[in-house]
């Protein structure tokens, strides 16, 4: 990969690089500081997993004692990474066992559930940055004639505080920030960072036992099922429900519940299983024609066709009395959307939909 821009919606946009890669890049350069006496310009440059060379500026070199201190400041591009500036510090010091030992400190987190990239006990760093990090400290030690081993510990000041607005807590990483990247970089309005947490967060479940799936497209959702089914340990899949069906499949559930708002639901009565706005929205279509099945008059079809939301079609619909029928349509095509979703590619678990407004609450299920 050369190229340091992508384009998203006709917008020009800056790649960036992971954490993964600035904690590698950050222990090349201690390690450099602690073998090679100093660190030259480009010294602490790395090859990225995606092929593109990132060679980043240093900061709080120190270097004294049978260790070092290096950091990089996180460049996120222009996606919108609540990482982007802070800086990631690596420790290198000598060993004398060989091999080279990668641990987190300060403000990188530690995992407490099954499931994750890394096991119980160990630090949220992933095994890319790992793979990266112990390159970047082969190389520099083959350099240098070092024959003893070297540790790592990977810092991120005000981590923790920065991963109390990340999903870590959601995936039992407790303590601070995961030091991540398949990559190496960052992918601008990406919308495949979102979807690798669900996939984290599904495993944690597998991991766990659960065979059956409660998903959830966002807050007003979490809410409601707080409320109503307090048992229930949902999973937050924004606009992503068809990946996250196929995400649940792949993990191996039996079962999947998409428990919304009917305001994003019915998006699934024309097959939009990512409902995004920018993918259509047919809503109030949806209530106009099915309100049209059971013999609403062209003043009413007009109503609902004008209404602003799904909440106030609703109140259009029971004030013309078809409230019920129409939910009963609604809920039956979204079932064989359903099932067509999951019999196209051949899934084997079964999908149901539930169905709430926040002024009336639960309206049904599929």
């Amino acid at each position: 990969m050369s190229e340091d821009y992508k384009f998203v919606d006709g917008k020009k946009l800056r790649r960036g690089y992971t954490t993964g890669s600035c904690a590698a890049a950050a222990a090349k350069g201690a390690a450099a500081a602690l073998l090679l006496g100093g660190v030259t310009d480009g010294i602490c440059a790395i090859d990225t997993p995606a092929g593109k060379r990132f060679t980043p500026r240093l900061y709080d070199l120190v270097s004294g004692g049978g260790e070092a201190l290096c950091a990089v400041r996180k460049d996120g591009g222009d996606d919108p990474d609540i990482t982007s500036g802070c800086l990631v510090y690596a420790r290198v010091k000598k060993r004398r066992e060989q091999g080279f030992v990668i641990d987190g400190g300060e403000g990188v987190g530690r995992i407490t559930l099954p499931g994750l990239d890394q096991p119980v006990g160990a630090s949220a760093i992933n095994s890319v940055p790992r793979r990266m990090i112990t390159e970047a400290l082969r190389e520099v030690r083959e350099a240098s004639g070092f024959a003893g081993g070297l540790s790592v510990s990977i810092s991120i000041p005000d981590g923790e505080k920065l991963a109390a607005r990340t999903f870590n807590k959601r995936l039992g990483i407790v303590g601070g920030l995961s030091i991540l990247g398949t990559t190496g970089i960052v992918e601008p309005m990406s919308d495949s960072a979102f979807c690798d947490s669900i996939k984290a967060e599904l495993s944690i479940l597998r991991a766990l036992g659960y065979d059956a799936l409660t998903l959830t497209p966002g807050n007003i959702g979490l809410d409601f099922l707080s409320k109503h089914y307090p048992d229930a340990r949902p999973v937050k899949c924004a606009n992503f429900i068809g990946e996250s069906i196929s995400l649940a499949a792949e993990a191996g559930f039996d079962h999947v519940l998409i428990a919304g708002h009917i305001g994003k639901l019915v998006k699934l009565v024309t097959n939009n299983f990512n409902t995004h706005s920018k993918y259509g929205d047919a809503r109030q279509f949806v209530f106009a024609a099915f309100a049209a099945m059971y013999g609403a008059d062209s003043g009413i079809t007009a109503e609902l066709l004008r209404c602003a939301t799904s909440e106030s079609a609703i109140d259009i619909l029971q004030n013309a009395a078809l409230l019920e029928p129409v939910l009963k349509e609604i809920f039956a095509a979204t079932q064989r959307q359903l099932d067509e979703f999951c019999a196209r590619r051949l899934y084997k678990l079964r999908c149901k939909a539930l169905f709430f407004s926040s002024k009336h609450g639960f309206l049904g299920k599929t």
